[in-house]
């Protein structure tokens, strides 16, 4: 028999649909409004669309995933794990994708002449692959046999085989802390965030000589080109900084758990880590629609074209209807 939801879990559940009901429809709007603005159109926003499909994915995949896996069903020891690796994909086709933002934007700033021929549309459509792919091989080592299964059948003493090894179906029962401690967090996550650091506070050193520099002002005026991409950036180094605020603190427990195994971790900590790594992308879409120009008035000519206008037509027609 399923044992009955409690309170807690039933409040953990209504958090989770809340964070995926404004995830997916506000990514979604991103990729439609890329889809339909021609300005927005180059690398940059490209590599914004793989972010989205991202956070999509995590509000319509990893946080139904999650809340299955807070109910703790007793499943084969394999599904489980298939059910934990989404979200490690995910999380790093974030991280590869933020980092390919950053890379295009210290390129726009550093080499402005040289950039469309340096940076095309074919090779941007590469390394958003590229990013996808490694981001899957990452997810999947788990699944590649860095897990939990060996340790979990020598503390149990079971011989049992793969397929019979049944558990019930926690994160932390199959993913080894290890593997999301060393390679997952060592070399996956915080380096690239460091990496992008850097590369942002370059690319604001390199506006900022460019912008104190005098210019004679025309059309082509360089400070214009340098104040645009300063805007940009900042906006961009935002979603950076609430990508590591949301993501650091998950682990950072991860890394208490592994080298303080007698520490106790309030488990309110651990849920309020999930509830930022998960919030995380619903707070993209925001930030575009207050920071960057060309995505508040795309959004703006959707919700015109679709359903504002769809809207007032419709009562119209209604209005309409008695008088004929």
């Amino acid at each position: 028999m399923a044992h009955p939801v409690s309170a807690f879990q039933a409040a953990y559940i209504s958090i989770e649909v809340l964070i995926a009901l404004v995830s997916v429809p506000g990514n979604i709007l991103v990729i439609w409004a890329v889809k339909m603005n021609q300005a927005l159109r180059d690398a940059t926003f490209c590599f914004i669309v793989s972010l989205a499909v991202a956070d999509v994915a995590v509000g319509a995949l990893v946080i139904p995933l999650a809340i299955i896996i807070n109910i703790g069903p007793q499943t084969e020891f394999y599904s489980c794990l298939m059910v934990a690796c989404p979200v490690l994909i995910l999380t790093e086709s974030s991280i590869l994708a933020l980092l390919a933002i950053a890379v295009d934007r210290y390129l726009r700033v550093k080499i402005p002449v040289r950039y469309k021929s340096v940076v095309t549309p074919r090779r941007a459509a590469v390394a958003i692959a590229c990013c996808w792919i490694i981001s899957f091989l990452v997810g999947l080592t788990p699944m590649f046999g860095w897990n939990n299964l060996n340790k979990m059948q020598r503390t149990q003493e079971l011989n049992a085989s793969h397929t019979e090894f049944v558990i019930k179906c926690q994160f932390e029962t199959v993913i080894s802390m290890e593997y999301m401690v060393y390679f997952n967090f060592f070399v996956w996550v915080l380096p690239p965030l460091l990496l992008m650091l850097l590369i942002y506070l370059e690319v604001f050193n390199l506006i900022r000589k460019q912008l104190n520099k005098k210019v004679s002002s025309s059309s082509n005026d360089p400070q214009k080109y340098y104040g645009k991409e300063l805007k940009i950036a900042k906006s961009l180094a935002l979603v950076l900084f609430l990508f590591a605020l949301s993501w650091l603190p998950l682990h950072i427990l991860n890394c208490i758990t592994l080298f303080c195994p007698s520490c106790e971790t309030p488990h309110i900590l651990t849920y309020i880590a999930i509830f930022l790594t998960h919030g995380n992308s619903a707070m993209n879409p925001i930030v575009y629609a207050f920071r960057i120009k060309k995505f508040r008035t795309a959004f703006l000519q959707i919700w015109n074209q679709y359903f504002c206008c769809k809207t007032n037509k419709n009562a119209s027609t209604t209005m309409a209807e008695p008088g004929n």
